[in-house]
């Protein structure tokens, strides 16, 4: 076979492929790369964030030892039993056992998972350049981001902002 034959049918296989995989990968395209994390929750389980794509989803970077984060979780509670056609997760910036202890003082509804460490950087990557705490990303039902909160919400602002995603 000359290399002018292979390199045809390498291509022909290769757009073959294509062709069988376009559509696949232009459904997942539009995703942000955030979507590929994986964070253990407190039963020791490992969630990937992909399982929340097809709703909105409101992603709470907070720490236990952070006032405001604390002050803002019973808005964002209510806000998540209030709109059942989101997702809301609360991310920890954060150890695990801290959290543990947290969450007998203070309950959410909604899932609490841990970043540790790790939670400043990829904070840094969605545009918080400061890594401040809170920090609030509302992502759409195709995984792009469509607004980011620095400190604190205000929670009738968000509950607006989430009644007009429908």
């Amino acid at each position: 076979m000359t290399r002018r034959i292979f390199l045809r049918q390498a291509a022909a296989a290769v757009a073959g492929a294509a062709g069988l995989l376009g559509p696949v990968w232009q459904a997942h395209a539009a995703t942000d790369p955030f979507y590929g994390h994986t964070y253990p929750d407190l039963q020791g389980g490992q969630i990937e964030l992909t399982q929340y794509l097809g709703k909105p989803l409101v992603l709470n970077f907070w720490a236990t030892w952070c006032p405001p984060c604390v002050k803002e979780m019973p808005d964002l509670d209510a806000l998540h039993q209030k709109h059942t056609s989101v997702h809301f997760v609360g991310l920890a910036v954060d150890t695990a056992k801290n959290v543990e202890k947290f969450i007998q003082k203070v309950q959410v509804s909604y899932p609490l998972l841990v970043a540790g460490h790790a939670g400043i950087k990829q904070m840094r990557d969605l545009g918080n350049k400061n890594g401040g705490l809170p920090f609030t990303v509302v992502f759409d039902e195709k995984g792009q981001i469509s607004t980011k909160i620095l400190g604190q919400i205000k929670p009738q602002e968000l509950d607006d902002y989430l009644a007009g995603m429908r």
